[in-house]
């Protein structure tokens, strides 16, 4: 029985998701951040990476790639075609997640953006995280010279009004 899809009609909040791993210890650190772009732009959930120390206390990066399950060749087609790796591990695990919605908040500044992560439903739902959308902010404090902290915040107070 796939107790994937057995929990997920008790949860609609579960989801189902490969985590992709490898140690890298001879690539250019250059390279991470076009294979960050790359991997994300074909549907990759999350990358990230980590400092470990390898064999021969060798320096190298822990590169872990979260994608849907249905991802896993072609993001695995993408670290060996970007990377100098030779092999990546591949684990299926269940991740918990909040529903999410994008709302526009008006400020002085123009419309930014906020995700609301929130959980239950109807009168039982619950606002659990609001985060203002980072590439809004960042263009309004460009534009207009201010701190991207006195946006992000000046965003929060007009969401909570």
């Amino acid at each position: 029985m796939d107790r994937g899809k057995d929990d997920r009609k008790k949860n609609s909040n579960v989801d189902i998701v490969a985590v992709l791993e490898t140690q890298i210890d001879d690539l250019s650190p250059q390279v991470f951040g076009y294979l960050f772009d790359v991997l994300l732009n074909i549907g990759a959930l999350d990358v990230f990476t980590q400092s470990v120390m390898m064999k021969k206390s060798r320096p190298g990066i822990l590169l872990t790639v979260i994608c849907p399950v249905d991802k896993i060749e072609v993001c695995e087609t993408i670290i060996f075609r970007e990377t100098t790796t030779l092999g990546i591990r591949q684990s299926i695990q269940k991740r918990s997640i909040l529903d999410r919605e994008i709302k526009t908040v008006k400020t002085q500044y123009g419309d930014i953006r906020v995700k609301i992560a929130s959980q239950g439903k109807g009168e039982n739902k619950t606002i659990i995280n609001v985060q203002p959308e980072y590439e809004d902010c960042a263009t309004m404090a460009r534009e207009y010279n201010q701190p991207l902290t006195k946006i992000q915040q000046m965003v929060l107070d007009a969401f909570t009004d």
